[in-house]
């Protein structure tokens, strides 16, 4: 985890040429562990920054 933004928001920072799926498997566990709505993964290795972000939100949600 990189950020958190307003105590809701994860913000994961990279800069790779291929995300690995394990990355991902560890953004739900954030989410899970966390207990937070929304997690963003943010790829700067890319043409254009529009393609290199994903979100990812917890359907989860412990209130």
């Amino acid at each position: 985890m990189d950020l958190l933004v307003e105590d809701s928001i994860i913000i994961e920072v990279k800069a790779v040429e291929l995300v690995n799926p394990v990355w991902e498997a560890q953004i739900i566990s954030h989410l899970k562990l966390l207990n937070k709505d929304l997690e963003v993964l943010i790829n700067f290795k890319v043409p254009l920054i529009k393609s290199g972000i994903r979100r990812f939100i917890n359907t989860k949600k412990n209130y």
